[in-house]
């Protein structure tokens, strides 16, 4: 691979130091300064690639403000910089398959779990609609029931009341009956004439 050392658009963000590899010589700068060696660490198509750099910044690092907080580089001075390496390393190789085949997997997994929890939720929607329409039926089968209880409750106490008023009516004509019989009587005695 190679890339313009000109084209600032190329030029990677995130970066580490690293050494200077076997068998190659440093080089400088527009500086006239020797050049530093940067790793890249950033994922993208030049993830563990070697680089030089200018070794000068257009003004000194700010100093931190905060113990945990790390303040950002300025730009180097003259924008120098120059691939060492043409090809990423093997270890960038097998790093990017395996985030990827971790991302596949990860992105598989969640395709799976969402699939899993939409059919749970359609089989619990399935079974609260069985079972509403189960309670449904057995407070129907409970209000047919209720009415056709209070349909023979009624007939029977409808019953029960023309037994007892054909009972009241029975005793009423023999009080009737009794009664016009003693009305009939001469009166004279408490007991009828010839045992008197």
């Amino acid at each position: 691979m190679s890339l313009p050392s000109s084209d600032q658009s190329f030029r990677p963000k995130k970066m580490r130091s690293a050494s200077l590899p076997r068998g190659l010589e440093a080089v400088r700068c527009w500086c006239g300064d020797l050049c530093k060696v940067k790793e890249v660490t950033d994922f993208s198509d030049w993830l563990g690639m070697k680089f030089f750099m200018c070794a000068n910044y257009e003004s000194d690092p700010p100093e931190s403000i905060s113990a945990y907080l790390r303040p950002l580089s300025p730009p180097p001075l003259c924008m120098y910089y120059r691939w060492i390496d043409t090809e990423m390393p093997d270890w960038a190789v097998t790093e990017i398959r395996e985030r990827g085949r971790r991302a596949w997997a990860s992105l598989d997994l969640e395709e799976r779990r969402a699939k899993a929890e939409a059919e749970e939720k359609a089989e619990q929607k399935k079974e609260w609609e069985d079972y509403c329409v189960e309670q449904r039926a057995f407070i129907d089968e409970m209000k047919r029931k209720n009415q056709e209880e209070k349909l023979w409750l009624e007939e029977v106490y409808r019953q029960r009341e023309h037994a007892r008023e054909v009972e009241r009516e029975r005793k009423r004509e023999r009080a009737r009956a009794a009664k016009a019989v003693e009305e009939a009587g001469d009166g004279k005695g408490k007991y009828p004439r010839w045992t008197q």
